[in-house]
């Protein structure tokens, strides 16, 4: 009886882990600012407007307008996710790598941006960007 009471409680806790988690899903009206740049022209420039979060299970995508979807994880509010690969950027001969870390919940989200550019003809990084993003959820 104490191994499947062990075994109900554990799943019990893992089930509320990942419904709390659900509450971060959504549409965030977000603020975007420039925090940090290594770059001497600006490689992206990002504008304040709508982030979606979308969970299943413990994974998340992050989506922010004008960047490529990035996939993680989430734990308790708290959001860790990058693309998958190097992408073509606006400025010709960078690619970039983005991730994304911070928490989610209450109603707001408040994330760190980052951007790591990579020179497509040597493919050593050149420079990098940060930003934060922070702002309501959306009803």
């Amino acid at each position: 009886m104490r191994g499947r009471r062990a075994i109900l409680v554990a799943v019990l806790a893992v089930a509320r882990a990942a419904s709390a988690d659900d509450t971060v899903a959504g549409t965030y009206d977000v603020k975007v600012e420039v925090t940090a740049s290594t770059c001497d022209a600006k490689p992206e420039t990002l504008a304040s407007g709508k982030l979606a979060l979308t969970v299943k299970k413990t994974a998340v995508t992050v989506k922010l307008d004008k960047v490529v979807p990035m996939t993680g994880d989430v734990k308790e509010g708290v959001i860790t996710a990058k693309n998958a690969m190097l992408i073509g950027t606006s400025m010709a001969g960078l690619s970039a790598r983005y991730s994304v870390t911070g928490r989610a919940g209450d109603g707001k989200v408040d994330l760190v941006l980052n951007a790591q550019y990579i020179r497509q003809d040597t493919n050593r990084p050149y420079c990098a960007q940060a930003w934060t993003v922070v702002g309501p959820k959306t009803p």
